[in-house]
């Protein structure tokens, strides 16, 4: 087959190492043929990787859409505000669209790229990766079999390790809601989208609460801790947010050792692409990862930086057939997971989403239990980014079936980000 045209708008971790490395995988479905990223290193980085002619090479995404159309569709991965400029734009000019989630920061946005999509009658995929994971289209396939019976209650948990909620959330590029976008939305319109995917209803009333309590100049460990983990601090042996702990010795990911095949001292800077590509543009040679740390948000201390946005929040919600649905999002759990139940009129679903998972089915009737377990990997999603990609490149290779996630679907699950944010800031 002849692969497909894209152009990257957006040149960071999730554009060049997720969704630009299945062209890498798959050179006969994709070939990326340009780029427009405003930093140089990371342009530069994607240009090689793909062999990007130099004139392809823009540093502004409003460069690259100001020319006649160069591709079939673009990528953008660009920051959360920086999404509905460039997805109206490309739009417009008649290129179909993969758009990272949130799909916008405001709902007056999201409704205007549907409705931009629709009406230019091109594709606006939104990534939702998850819905293309086997796990979940298991626990989707499950629920919407009956096997459960009615559902009754759902409690689900999004299970943020302590040192993601440091790298993101804290110190990196999602920690002030005023310059992207607030946590139930960066991080949970893909367990809203989930929950309104499997269970198929929409929701009729919700509340929330939530706040940011622990990542506080009040609660550093001693009144001498200083701006930066570099800077000597005195407690930076025994904090789990060691900045250098993190991402010099790898503190936390020493678990990942055993499933490499490799010894508990093992150096394991080759395998861990994200978080380290964030720190220095993907360079990450231990010299440069300790400058960007001496010099760069990533190696400020937890308690003194500038973050605003919640390390926990709890939604609750009423669908419109009278499901009890409770969403938690918390930011201190020892594993990047998420825990779900299920609980119905012919049976109970227990699950586990994380690198091994898990899904237990305890009949009401027979007493029994099915258990299905399967490591699921430790890229975060599941494979659900490759096949993601491959389905929006089916999609337009089709162009007859709408994507599993387009705008139009995804935008319930924004509504309902924004709806628990306004109740969470109105006192519930």
């Amino acid at each position: 087959m002849t692969a497909l045209t894209l152009a990257a708008i957006g040149a960071g971790n999730r554009g060049a190492d997720v969704y630009a490395r299945y062209a890498l995988d798959h050179p006969n479905e994709a070939d990326y043929i340009a780029v427009a990223e405003p930093i140089r290193e990371r342009r530069e980085r994607l240009s090689v990787a793909h062999d990007i002619a130099p004139e392809m090479q823009f540093a502004s995404w409003e460069e690259l859409l100001s020319r006649p159309k160069l591709a079939d569709a673009v990528v953008i991965a660009t920051q959360d505000q920086e999404h509905t400029g460039p997805a109206l734009a490309a739009l417009r000019a008649g290129y179909d669209v993969l758009l990272e989630k949130p799909m916008a920061t405001t709902l007056a946005d999201c409704v205007a790229l549907v409705r931009a999509a629709e009406a230019a009658g091109r594709v606006l995929q939104i990534c939702h990766v998850l819905r293309y994971t086997d796990f979940f289209t298991q626990i989707h396939d499950i629920v919407q079999s009956g096997r459960l019976g009615d559902i009754i209650t759902v409690e689900h948990r999004e299970n943020v390790a302590y040192w993601h909620m440091a790298h993101s959330y804290v110190r990196g590029n999602w920690r002030r809601a005023d310059e992207t976008s607030p946590m139930i939305l960066a991080k949970c319109c893909h367990d809203f989208d989930i929950l309104y995917w499997v269970l198929g209803e929409k929701v009729s009333r919700l509340h929330s609460v939530g706040s940011l309590r622990h990542f506080r100049p009040e609660n550093a460990p001693r009144p001498d801790v200083p701006a930066r983990c570099t800077d000597g601090c005195p407690v930076e042996a025994e904090c789990p947010f060691s900045a250098p702990g993190i991402y010099l010795q790898h503190r936390p990911f020493r678990s990942m050792a055993g499933v490499f095949g490799l010894p508990p001292d093992a150096d394991l800077s080759p395998y861990l692409s994200w978080p380290l590509t964030t720190l220095a543009h993907g360079d990450t040679r231990p010299a440069t990862l300790r400058k960007a740390l001496e010099e760069g948000p990533y190696g400020r201390c937890v308690y003194h930086s500038d973050n605003d946005v919640v390390d926990h929040q709890v939604v609750t919600m009423e669908t419109e057939r009278g499901t009890s649905v409770t969403l938690f999002m918390h930011g201190h759990s020892h594993e990047q997971s998420r825990t779900m139940r299920y609980d119905g009129t012919r049976a109970t679903l227990e699950a586990k989403f994380a690198a091994h998972n898990e899904i237990l089915i305890h009949d009401h009737l027979t007493g029994e239990t099915e258990t299905r377990r399967w490591f699921g990997g430790l890229d975060g999603h599941g494979g659900g980014d490759h096949r993601l990609m491959a389905g929006f490149l089916q999609t337009l290779r089709d162009g007859t079936r709408a994507p599993l996630t387009d705008a139009r679907a995804a935008l319930e699950s924004h509504l309902l980000a924004f709806a628990a944010e306004d109740a969470r800031l109105s006192g519930g």
